[in-house]
């Protein structure tokens, strides 16, 4: 059988920096005198974009030894979290973390920073009014008719703390000791709580054995999977 004739290679280079096509044939190969004739018999010449000048910025000579503070952005808008289409308000739901874990608490509405206000009410499982965020809440099927509650009051300033700093010394350390022994929630605060559970503990009472629901604690059991089950 008679042997495959050998190919010649179509690399451009027969070794590194000496090509396999004189000048001639690779001007031919590439167009280029297509490209000249087309352009009066000069190639084209395309004028550089001009760049703005930047001043140069020299590096300071000496660097300050301590940190300096860079003040934060304040113009920044933190948009909050979309609301879930089966959370709505009078929606049940099932806290899933904190010191309420496995509650059953009444949603009123979503806040501005996107947390969710809700309430147990505190007469019926103690749970007073709070933030919890969504992520750590189950929502279930049974919903009741809040539009009669007014919750146009609260908002995420009404949840924060006045923060005091004061310098910790023997003395000090006891008397701050002594302080939140004796702190307890403002009258005003207590007030609305009144208000509230009193607006909905009749629209509770209205539904067969829903406050028995609402007071009894969520749990598994063995073998139980919380992703399966329907609320």
């Amino acid at each position: 059988m008679a042997p495959k004739p050998v190919r010649a290679s179509r690399k451009t280079e027969l070794v590194r920096g000496i090509g396999r096509n004189g000048r001639s044939k690779t001007y031919h190969k590439r167009g280029l005198w297509a490209i000249k004739a087309k352009n009066g018999g000069k190639f084209p010449i395309h004028e550089k974009k001009a760049v703005a000048e930047t001043p140069a910025v020299r590096a300071p000579k000496f660097y300050p030894a301590d940190d300096v503070a860079k003040p934060l952005h304040k113009n920044k808008v933190i948009n909050p979290p979309k609301l879930r289409s089966s959370i709505t308000p009078g929606t049940v739901l099932i806290l899933l973390a904190g010191q309420f874990k496995g509650k059953r608490v009444v949603f009123l509405k979503q806040l501005e920073s996107g947390l969710l206000l809700v309430t147990g009410p505190f007469k019926v499982n103690g749970v007073p009014l709070r933030r919890v965020n969504q992520a750590y809440v189950i929502a279930t099927s049974t919903k009741l008719d809040v539009s009669s509650v007014d919750v146009t009051k609260f908002s995420d300033a009404y949840f924060k703390r006045e923060v005091t700093k004061k310098k910790k010394g023997e003395t000090e350390f006891f008397e701050a000791e002594k302080e939140n022994e004796g702190n307890t929630l403002p009258e005003e605060k207590k007030e609305d709580q009144k208000a509230i559970d009193a607006k909905l503990i009749p629209i509770i009472e209205a539904v067969p054995e829903l406050k028995a629901y609402l007071a009894a604690r969520f749990s598994l059991k063995s073998g139980v999977k919380p992703h399966e089950l329907v609320f």
